[in-house]
């Protein structure tokens, strides 16, 4: 059986695992070129000293990035960026400053990420190498200060679905209007947990800059990997990346002769690959659309939005995403010579300080300060709901970022949309929601084959010395699906480090339900809806639950980064849709946000069941490697008794 990108990309990059060609499900440990971390980096480097271990394995590995919170001037941010940047110095780790860029930027523009490598971060948008024929994806905290330890992290290798792209892009849709078109035409599941390889000829007309903005919203969808074939258009990006930075110092990350086999023989899955579906999209047929307001799964066209003059407060053309050079220079055709609308703020930051730099040598920068744009330093800032600009309660905006989650680029009672930055630009003049040109009002036929597999049988597994047999506690039902980490673990306690567990307990919940805090007992069951703990990749998201007294969270399926971080935490997540399915069916006109009736649910982990009543569901088993990792309370444990140092 041939394999997928991802099953190649994993087996070249195994360190343990079966002995055999890797395949969808199989949980290996690998070893990444690269790991990202960004302002969390202190948080790594505490879990790193709590682990016990003094030195890095590989001083290559770590790549440090400041670029969140780079508005906040307080004096203890300020010394955070300065303790970070001394652990570099003493480990002798790359590290960009504050100002600098946004990380997946730097990751991409400096050579970190090439063709055929497994490059992770602690990041959920690390999707984004893709673009580069890489298998790029987000790994936690907790897996990030291993990787620094050991060099080496655990994975299970998702399902593939392929997703061919045929024909052209019209005049005034984009990459952008790509993502935003699959993200809510295929709002099912389809893609969920899943890696996605991108192929069909359509690919040769999408600029690397689309490629970034379409990878890169992969996490949105729901993927874990968005990946795209090595051609032209790729080798050509890298050959200048290099050229340019060897201008300006040694270049050593890719030579070459690199170069020359990536454009002859390129990194491709093998032809018997086996994908778990396929979903295929015209080109010609994408029109300009927007996502929301607060959800990346609703869409509407932008043709169909303008002729209800949304009014708009704020527009935003900033993010990982969508602010290279391409970007601006979209937002600054459509600026010139005219004024953003009274009322109406904007605001724009580069991806990196070398992509203001052209902008500003392009005259790209210029006209949209002129017309009325407030620039930040390169950055993340509002995208995340820091610093200057966010969204003020009863507000309405529109971005060119990735998310627009309620309250995650402000208050939770403002709305947010998003669009490319050409609309963006449109509607900051309008003061509506507007294109800059006209255009048609339609959405692409919906074509996904799902290919036919069988079910796995699910039989006991053995249960290890230390983990709990079973587990019974009061219900707690919270029937929202896509219940992202936003909602668990609100944006304005995630970077304050401080944090005690009990006043994290305290906050938990609270962008979903305020009340939920205060009805926790220990050992309670938390029942979600699907794709629990999706959205950024914050290990509070489950630590704050297992902190309030949580004994467990059952899900109709999860944010793998939310199951890392629960796993990594010794914290148990159980898949299992049908006690989901008929939850929902029980308390479809139930009104509050989590409902607690009073039964109790009994979970048998041997034989992957869970009771409620007289009802029985079953769930696939949790095996060897989950069952460790809770015995041994969370990796930290794990890596330390390796490293064989004390707690």
């Amino acid at each position: 059986m041939g394999q997928t990108m991802v099953e190649r990309i994993a087996q070249s990059h195994l360190m343990e695992g079966p002995a055999r060609p890797l395949r969808a499900g199989d949980v290996v440990s690998v070893r990444p070129r690269h790991v990202l971390t960004h302002d969390n980096t202190a948080a790594v480097m505490k879990k790193f000293a709590s682990i016990g271990a003094t030195a890095v394995a590989d001083s290559v590995q770590p790549v440090f990035v400041l670029d969140h919170d780079i508005q906040n001037r307080s004096e203890a941010n300020l010394d955070k960026y300065a303790r970070i940047e001394e652990f570099a110095s003493t480990h002798g780790i790359r590290f960009y400053p504050a100002g600098t860029g946004i990380g997946h930027q730097i990751m991409v523009s400096h050579g970190f990420v090439v063709p055929g490598s497994l490059v992770v971060g602690s990041d959920s948008h690390s999707n984004m190498y893709g673009a580069l024929g890489a298998l790029g994806t987000p790994v936690v905290r907790t897996d990030a200060a291993a990787i620094w330890a050991t060099g080496e992290f655990w994975w299970q290798i998702p399902r593939t679905v392929k997703v061919v792209l045929e024909g052209s892009l019209q005049d005034g849709a984009t990459g952008k209007d790509v993502i935003i078109t699959l993200c809510g035409l295929y709002n099912q599941g389809e893609v969920l947990n899943a890696a996605v390889e991108f192929h069909g000829s359509g690919i040769a007309g999408l600029s690397m800059d689309e490629r970034f903005s379409i990878s890169n919203m992969t996490t949105e969808w729901g993927a874990l990997v968005g990946w795209f074939p090595v051609d032209d258009v790729t080798v050509a990006y890298l050959r200048a990346r290099r050229e340019a930075l060897g201008q300006v110092g040694a270049f050593d990350r890719f030579s070459e002769a690199e170069l020359e086999e990536w454009a002859t023989d390129p990194p491709a899955p093998g032809s018997a690959a086996q994908y778990a579906g396929v979903i295929e999209l015209d080109l010609s047929q994408v029109t300009p659309h927007v996502s929301g307001p607060d959800s990346v799964q609703v869409m509407r066209s932008v043709a169909d939005i303008e002729a209800e003059q949304v009014a708009i407060q704020k527009a935003y053309l900033v993010s990982c995403v969508n602010s290279r050079l391409e970007d601006l220079e979209a937002a600054a055709v459509v600026l010139k010579g005219k004024r953003v609308a009274d009322g109406v703020e904007m605001y724009v930051a580069a991806a990196s300080r070398e992509v203001q730099d052209a902008a500003e040598a392009s005259g790209a920068w210029s006209t949209l300060t002129a017309a009325g744009a407030t620039a930040l330093p390169p950055g993340c800032g509002p995208c995340i709901g820091l610093g200057m600009g966010l969204l003020e309660a009863g507000e309405v905006g529109i971005s060119a970022t990735n998310r627009n989650f309620k309250g995650r680029m402000g208050s939770r009672d403002a709305q947010a949309y998003l669009a490319s930055p050409a609309v963006v630009a449109a509607s900051a003049v309008a003061g509506y929601i507007k294109a800059p040109q006209a255009s048609a009002d339609g959405t692409p036929s919906y074509l996904f084959q799902l290919t036919d597999t069988e079910e796995p049988e699910i039989a006991a597994v053995r249960i290890e010395p230390g983990f709990p047999a079973s587990h019974e506690g009061r219900l707690l039902f919270a029937p929202q699906d896509n219940l992202n980490t936003d909602g668990i673990y609100g944006k304005d306690f995630t970077y304050r480090e401080g944090m005690t567990g009990q006043e994290m307990a305290e906050v938990v919940m609270r962008n979903y339900d305020p009340d939920f805090a205060s009805s926790v007992e220990p050992g309670d069951v938390l029942v979600g809806g699907y794709n629990f703990g999706t959205g950024s990749s914050r290990e509070q998201a489950a630590t704050a639950l297992q902190t309030a007294g949580i004994g467990l969270v059952i899900a109709g399926s999860f944010s793998q980064t939310y199951l890392r971080n629960a796993f990594n935490n010794g914290f148990i997540c159980i898949e299992c849709p049908p006690l989901v399915d008929r939850l929902k069916q029980r308390y479809a006109d139930e009104q509050a946000p989590t409902v607690i009736p009073g039964d109790r649910l009994s979970v048998d982990f041997a034989r992957g069941t869970v009771s409620l009543g007289e009802d029985v569901f079953t769930f696939a088993p949790l095996g060897a490697v989950p069952q460790a990792l809770v015995v041994a309370g969370g990796i930290e444990n794990q890596v330390r008794a390796r490293l064989g140092v004390q707690a």
